[in-house]
C-alpha cells in the first residue's frame, strides 16, 4: 500500500482538505486530485480506509474484512469502475436464500434463469427486474444521484412507482409463492427498517437489479485491498493522507479553499456546530439513525456445511425462511426489542477467495439487526439461525470476533450505535439526507461540504456520496 504520513501534516497550502478517509472521504479527494487541486485527507485511525478495511481478527493468517464484504453497488459504481487496481471476485450465485425444507432459491445473474426455479412466479419476477436490469446504467445514473430533474424521467417514474412502496405490501402484490416473496423479503431487509414502512421496496428493487446487472463480487484479498487501489490512486494524483489525525473542530484544520467533510450529521454538530445557523442545526438534529447491527467474524476449520447445497456457490446467504419471519424480525428491532429468530447476512467469501484463510480453511462473517446501541448479546440466537440451516456448524468454529454496538461504534465513529448505515434510510430520509435541499452536500459554511453516507445516494462502499460532494466543491469553491 502507498506510505502515508503519521503524526503531522506536512507544511504546504492546500486546495481542499477531506476529513475522513473511508471510501466516501477517498473519493472526493480522488475527484477533486483529478481536477487538479492540492488535497490532503485526515484521518483518526492509524490505517486509511474506514469501512474498507480487513485484518486478521482471530487467527494468524484469517483475513477478516471489518464492515464493508460484498459490493452489490460498488462494482456497478461509476466511480469506482474508474479506480485502477480493483480485482473482483464474481461467485456463480449473488445470492442464496434456504429454507427450512433443506432447499434454496437463489439468484442468478440471468433474470430468465432465476425466475425458471420460482414456478408460477417467473413472469411476475421476470416482469418486475428485466426491464430494470436492461437499462441498468441509465437506471442508476439518476436513482443513485441527488434530487434533481432526471435525465430519464419515464424510467425513472416508473421504477419510483413500485419503489414508494413498503417491501411486504410489494411481495405481497407481485409474488403468490413463498419462496419468491421470502428471496424478495430478504433483498429489502437490507434496509434495516420494518418491511412494511414505505419505500422499502427500492431497496429490494436496487439490490436485485444490481445482483442480476453485475452479479455480487467481494474484493480479492479482502476490501482493505480496494481502499489500497484508492490510497495509491489518489498518491498518483499528488494527494496526501495523515493518519491519527483526529479533529476535534473545524479550526484546527489547516487553511484551504474547501473542507469536506466524511462524518455522521452528529459528528458535524460536534464539529462545526456552533459556526452553524440555527436552522440548519436543527435540520441536522432532527436526522434519525438507523437501526444497529450485530455481527461476528468467525475463523472456520472448514466449508460450512449447508443442508441446500446451492447455498455453496454464493458468497451472500439470507437466513430468514419466509417473508412473514423476516418481517417479524425487522419490526421487532423497529420497536426496540433484539428478534428471537434474527434476519441474518451472511458472507462466506474464502469459497471464491482462498487467500483470505491458510489452505483448507475459511472466513465467514455473519450480522443481525438489533435496536440502535443495544447492549444486549445477539451471538446465540444468530448461530442458532446459522445452524438452523447448516447443522454442525459449530464444530467448524475455530474463533470468533464479536462486534456488538458498542464496539463497532469505537472502532468508526461514523458507526455509532451499531447504525452502518449513515442513518435511518427512510422516506423522509431517502429525499432529506440529511436535509432537504437540491444540494445537500453543501452547508451554510462557505466551503465545508458533507460527503458522507449520510448523503445521497447513502449507505454502501460506492464512493458516490463523496464523488457527488467533490463535484458539488468544485461546482462552489472553485
Amino acid at each position: 500500500m502507498t506510505p502515508v504520513w503519521r503524526d503531522r501534516v506536512p507544511s504546504g497550502e492546500w486546495d481542499a482538505v477531506v476529513v475522513g478517509s473511508g471510501p466516501n472521504g477517498l473519493a472526493a479527494a480522488i475527484t477533486l486530485g483529478r481536477a487538479g487541486r492540492r488535497v490532503l485527507v485526515l484521518e483518526a485511525s492509524e490505517r486509511p480506509g474506514g469501512g474498507l478495511r480487513s485484518a486478521e481478527l482471530t487467527e494468524p493468517g484469517f483475513v477478516h474484512d471489518l464492515c464493508a464484504s460484498v459490493f452489490a453497488i460498488g462494482a456497478l459504481s461509476p466511480f469506482l469502475r474508474t479506480i485502477p487496481g480493483c480485482e473482483w471476485v464474481v461467485p456463480p450465485l449473488a445470492l442464496a436464500h434456504p429454507f427450512d425444507d433443506g432447499t434454496a432459491v437463489v439468484l442468478e445473474r440471468s433474470v430468465t434463469t432465476t425466475a425458471a426455479a420460482l414456478g408460477p412466479d417467473a413472469p411476475a419476477w421476470a416482469g418486475v427486474f428485466a426491464p430494470l436490469v436492461d437499462r441498468w446504467d441509465a437506471l442508476a445514473g439518476d436513482a443513485l444521484a441527488p434530487l434533481r430533474f432526471p435525465r430519464h424521467p419515464l424510467l425513472l417514474a416508473r421504477f419510483g412507482l413500485d419503489a414508494i412502496r413498503s417491501a411486504a405490501g410489494f411481495a405481497r402484490a407481485r409474488f403468490e409463492g413463498a419462496r419468491a416473496r421470502a428471496l424478495f423479503a430478504g433483498l429489502a431487509a437490507h434496509a434495516n427498517l420494518p418491511l412494511d414502512a414505505a419505500a422499502t421496496a427500492a431497496i429490494g428493487l436496487v439490490l436485485g437489479a444490481t445482483a442480476h446487472a453485475g452479479g455480487w463480487p467481494v474484493a480479492r484479498r479482502g476490501s482493505q485491498s480496494i481502499a489500497d487501489a484508492l490510497v495509491a490512486h489518489l498518491d498518483s494524483l499528488g494527494g496526501v493522507i495523515v493518519c491519527g489525525a483526529r479533529v476535534g473542530v473545524l479550526d484546527e484544520l489547516p487553511p484551504a479553499r474547501c473542507t469536506l467533510l466524511d462524518v455522521t450529521p452528529q459528528q458535524l454538530l460536534a464539529i462545526a456546530g456552533p459556526r452553524l445557523s440555527s436552522r440548519y442545526r436543527r435540520a441536522l438534529e432532527r436526522f434519525r439513525p438507523g437501526a444497529g447491527v450485530f455481527k461476528i467474524d468467525y475463523a472456520l476449520d472448514g466449508p460450512i456445511p449447508w443442508r441446500a447445497p446451492t447455498c455453496a456457490r454464493s458468497a451472500t446467504v439470507h437466513l430468514g425462511a419466509s417473508l412473514e419471519e423476516i418481517e417479524a424480525s425487522e419490526s421487532a428491532v423497529s420497536l426496540g426489542a433484539a428478534p428471537e429468530r434474527p434476519f441474518v447476512i451472511l458472507v462466506q467469501p474464502t469459497l471464491f477467495d482462498p487467500s483470505r484463510a491458510p489452505q483448507g480453511r475459511h472466513v465467514a462473517w455473519a450480522y443481525g439487526h438489533v435496536p440502535y446501541a443495544w447492549t444486549g448479546d445477539a451471538l446465540p440466537r444468530i448461530e442458532a439461525q446459522i445452524e438452523r440451516f447448516a447443522p454442525g456448524f459449530r464444530d467448524l468454529v475455530r474463533a470468533r470476533s464479536v462486534w456488538s454496538p458498542a464496539r463497532l461504534e469505537a472502532d468508526n465513529p461514523n458507526h455509532a450505535g451499531g447504525d452502518i448505515g449513515g442513518g435511518a434510510a427512510d422516506l423522509r430520509q431517502l429525499f432529506a439526507r440529511p436535509v432537504l435541499s437540491l444540494d445537500p452536500y453543501a452547508t451554510p459554511l462557505p466551503g465545508v461540504f458533507l460527503c458522507s453516507s449520510s448523503t445521497p445516494p447513502g449507505a454502501g462502499a460506492h464512493g458516490l456520496c463523496g464523488w457527488h460532494a467533490a463535484r458539488s466543491a468544485l461546482r462552489q469553491a472553485f
